[in-house]
Formats: C-alpha cells, structure tokens, sequence
C-alpha cells in the first residue's frame, strides 16, 4: 500500500512541476517582443492643440454644406409623402385575400410535409405506417 502512495504523490509532483514549467515559459515568450526599430512618430496636427484661448461659444460655428431652405425642405416632404402614397396603394387590393387563402393552404400542409421529410429514413419493421 505505502508503494501505491508514494507512486501517486511522485507521478503528480511530476506532472505539476512540467506545468509549472510550461506556464513559465509562456510567461516568459509572451514578454519577448521582436519590435527593435524606434517608435513611429505621430503627425504634427493629430490630437487637441492648445491655443492659449477659451473657445467662443456665441460664434456659430461654419456649416459643412449648403442648407436646405424651408421651400426646398417642403418639395422634398411632399415628394417623399407622394412616394409613400404610391407604395401604398400597389399592396392594397383583392391579391392580399387570395394570398392569405394561400398563406393558409401552405400553413397547414407544410408541418406533415416537414415532418415526413425528416422522419423519411424509417424502418417499415418498427413503423407499420412507413412508406
């Protein structure tokens, strides 16, 4: 019995001592860099500059682009407005009825075509029913 014990407590002191020595390793690849040339300086105009100034917040501040003008803005709303009307009005209409007749044929023969789909590699000893 005193065999078996011992065998055990040095098999696993073996085996904890060449984990340990793996995770070192690691530890210690991980910290090597293969970087040996000078840090890459950054561009002169990157990041905040400080002026010496307080920034005036009662200037408005330029506008990227042209604006729209209350007329302009108006065409577009109602143009827009007219395309919605228009989209509208081609899904309206008797289609959707026979459609949803359709919807609902598919729904319902849809589950057992599935199923039979699935369930097609049957055993005609186990099922009776198995085509």
């Amino acid at each position: 019995m005193t065999i078996n014990i011992g065998e055990t407590v040095f098999f696993d002191a073996a085996r904890f001592c060449r984990i340990g020595a793996a995770i070192v390793l690691l530890g210690i690849a991980g910290c090597s860099s293969t970087n040996t040339g000078a840090p890459v300086p950054m561009a002169e105009n990157a990041g905040p500059k400080d002026t010496g100034t307080f920034p005036n917040l009662n200037i408005p501040p330029k506008v990227a682009n042209k604006q729209l003008t209350p007329a302009e803005t108006n065409a577009k709303l109602a143009e827009l407005k007219a395309d919605g009307a228009a989209q509208g009005a081609k899904s309206s209409g008797g289609a959707a009825v026979a459609n949803q007749a359709a919807l609902a044929d598919l729904a319902a023969k849809h589950g057992p075509q599935a199923l039979k789909q699935i369930e097609g590699k049957c055993d005609p000893a186990l099922d009776p029913t198995c085509k």
